[in-house]
């Protein structure tokens, strides 16, 4: 089974002091780098999705930015694959699909934000693509949204999203279960 770790744009805008703090990003990242450094003592492919802002009026991951650098405790280190992005979807006029498929990658391991955007959609385009996908639940994190007037707690987004994702995109874990095999 040729696995690949995809870590979804843990960069600095999401943590705090950054232009869209998520809730419980600096957990998220801890856990995600946890499973980082699995995939880096197997010697098995890691891509660091890095998202660049490119719409007109965006408020984060602005070029050239602090923002929008990867965060010290994921960030690549050389060799790994760097693929930059303009859209929720990591496939979409991106180098992923074409590096995955260089490296033999049949199943996809999936970590980062925001759970309800770039991971949801990133998993979902993975598995119509034919990937198989696991998401490390709690290597993920996102925001509170606003809905009709009503504010919905980001753990109640992200409880929502991991549900949706778990039949059938993906086997949705934590990086505990992960880890262990």
């Amino acid at each position: 089974m040729n696995q690949a770790l995809v870590l979804v744009d843990i960069q600095n805008d999401y943590f705090p002091g950054g232009a869209m703090e998520l809730v419980g990003m600096e957990a998220a990242a801890e856990r995600a780098a946890a499973v980082l450094a699995h995939f880096r003592a197997q010697g098995w492919p890691i891509f660091h999705i890095q998202h660049v802002s490119t719409r007109p009026g965006a408020t984060f991951f602005l070029p050239d930015t602090r923002g929008v650098e990867h965060h010290p405790g994921v960030a690549p280190r050389q060799g790994e694959t760097v693929v930059r992005k303009h859209y929720p979807n990591s496939f979409r006029e991106s180098t992923l699909r074409d590096g995955l498929e260089a490296g033999g990658a049949q199943q996809l391991v999936i970590c980062g934000a925001m759970s309800h955007m770039c991971i949801d959609a990133t998993t979902r385009a993975a598995f119509d693509l034919g990937y198989g996908c696991s998401v490390i639940a709690d290597a993920c994190a996102t925001r509170d949204l606003v809905f009709n007037g009503e504010t919905i707690a980001a753990a109640s987004v992200h409880a929502a999203f991991m549900a949706a994702l778990a039949s059938p995109y993906a086997r949705v874990v934590t990086a505990d279960v992960a880890l262990r095999g």
